[in-house]
Order: structure tokens, then sequence, then C-alpha cells
């Protein structure tokens, strides 16, 4: 354990997408701006900064959170995933198959972090129209009307195995 000042920096090592990352942030440093600053992962995009947009939402051992609202330092110890990592995951391929096929991008802007959620939520899980619905609920995106993102995600649901 450390002792933490509101004028000094902690030390802190996060395990991001398999690897260790030591990093000394201030204890107020949110792990959105710890990811794309201190760890170079631009790929979680910020976008509201209050946890309404959903664009921040990575995994943190495998439960999708929203980045912005979690400190760098509640988080050590613990398995952060970014969209980098999941690109690396088996069923990446199949899931950037269903959003190109069903053209559920634009943009790309809130992408990460609905490909976050649909990795936590979707693969692997049977979920119906209320729930992908739901999923949904908590991502803001501008571009799609989310119609495409829909059909993407019920194509990856009917291939999840219960």
């Amino acid at each position: 354990m450390y002792e933490v000042r509101a004028d000094m920096l902690a030390t802190i090592t996060l395990r991001v997408n398999g690897r260790s990352r030591r990093i000394a942030v201030e204890p107020r440093t949110l792990l959105s701006d710890a990811l794309r600053s201190e760890c170079g992962l631009t790929g979680t995009h910020v976008g509201c900064e209050h946890g309404v947009c959903g664009s921040c939402t990575v995994l943190v051992d495998g439960v999708a959170v929203r980045s912005c609202l979690l400190l760098a330092v509640a988080v050590e110890g613990c398995e952060i995933t970014t969209i980098e990592g999941l690109s690396q995951h088996s069923a990446f391929p199949a899931l950037y198959r269903a959003f190109t096929e069903h053209h559920a991008l634009q943009c790309g802007f809130c992408t990460p972090g609905i490909v976050a959620t649909a990795m936590a939520e979707v693969i692997g899980k049977q979920v119906d129209e209320a729930q992908i619905t739901q999923l949904l609920s908590g991502h803001l995106c501008r571009c799609t009307g989310y119609i495409g993102i829909k059909e993407a995600l019920h194509e990856l649901a009917e291939r999840s195995e219960p």
C-alpha cells in the first residue's frame, strides 16, 4: 500500500491488455486519462466525462465499465482490457465482420465502447431484443441510428452458444 496525498504522484501498476504497466499519476487521475496519456492507448475515447455517452467503456476484470468514472488508483491489480486488447480476442473477427456487414460503424467514435460492451455482454451469451436495447441505452451514437448496431449484435447473439 502507498501513502496518497493530493499534492503527490502515486506510482501504480496497471495490468492492461495482459501487460503490466507501472505509471505515476496524480491520485485524482481518471482511468480514461491514464490509459490515453500514460499508457498511449488512444482507442479509449473520451466524450462526455460523465459516464453517459459510453465511448470510454473498457473491461475491468471482464466487466464493461466507464473509464471516465474510475480513478486509475482504484483499479490497481485489476485486469483492464481496452479496444486494443479486444482486437486480439478470438471473437473479434466475427464482431468486426458483423459490424461491417450491417454498417454498424460510421465515424467510429462510439465504436470502441460499444465493442467493449458487446464483448462483455453479447459474445458467448444469448440476448434478446430488449437486452440489446438496454445494453445500447448506455451508448450515444450520433451517426448510425442504432439499427445497424442492433442488427450486428443480434447476429452475434445468434452465433453465441448458450
